[in-house]
């Protein structure tokens, strides 16, 4: 079978430096599939029903050979820094206790419901040994072991495991959007979170750029088996 990866992601902003100059399709339910020659990009918004959504999505698009995983993620571990890739040897889904494996790497990558506190990401770390926690990629995983195709999780550190993100959920919308402009508002009248959005800002640019580095040397390897 020809290769053909299929990259999975919850935001189009996460794959935006990715997929420029590739065909847009936008579909029905606030799907966005991004395709070229011979890799497909979905993005259906954060969460496991979502992620489903963008994995059928894809598959329907394309036959494809291989399932990616990717975006952003929060670090669990506290040597881990923004920017820094985790790819996951084991993925963990807190709702179910499933275990997805890739015998590629060693780092633990947890998935979980909701935007992980500080809190919750150091009881994962304690817990599961986790190095990052995300909302989508058990999901990907047991769809991609459903249908024996290979599996990857390809995921940047955000947020550091010391940053506290957990105010954003009330901002994520049923159908696993971002209300960034509500956020924005509601930050604007609040000069306590203003050097916090600052940094927000700029730790998800940075983490951005190294997931796309990461990224488009792993689409060479696709390109050169196409």
């Amino acid at each position: 079978m020809k290769e053909c990866p299929a990259i999975i992601a919850a935001l189009p902003r996460e794959v935006a430096p990715l997929v420029r100059g590739w065909q847009e399709h936008r579909l029905p339910g606030k799907i966005v599939l991004y395709t070229n020659d011979f890799a497909v990009v979905a993005c259906a918004g954060m969460g496991a029903a979502r992620a489903t959504l963008a994995v059928q999505a894809a598959m329907s698009f394309k036959p494809v050979s291989s399932l990616l995983s990717i975006g952003l993620a929060g670090a669990c571990d506290p040597k881990l820094q923004v920017g820094e890739i985790v790819t996951a040897g084991v993925v963990v889904d807190t709702q179910t206790g499933e275990r997805f494996g890739d015998v590629e790497s060693k780092q633990v990558l947890v998935s979980t419901s909701t935007i992980a506190s500080v809190k919750e990401k150091l009881r994962l770390y304690t817990s599961y040994g986790a190095s990052a926690v995300d909302m989508e990629a058990a999901t990907v995983a047991r769809i991609a072991q459903a249908h024996s195709l290979k599996f990857h999780a390809i995921k940047v550190i955000s947020d550091d495991a010391t940053f506290e993100l957990q105010e954003l959920g009330r901002f994520a919308t049923h159908d696993g959007q971002f209300r960034e402009a509500a956020f924005a508002a509601h930050a604007a009248v609040r000069p306590h979170l203003w050097s916090k959005l600052f940094q927000l800002a700029g730790n998800s640019k940075r983490a951005l750029q190294s997931l796309t580095a990461e990224l488009e040397s792993q689409l060479d390897w696709y390109r050169q088996r196409g």
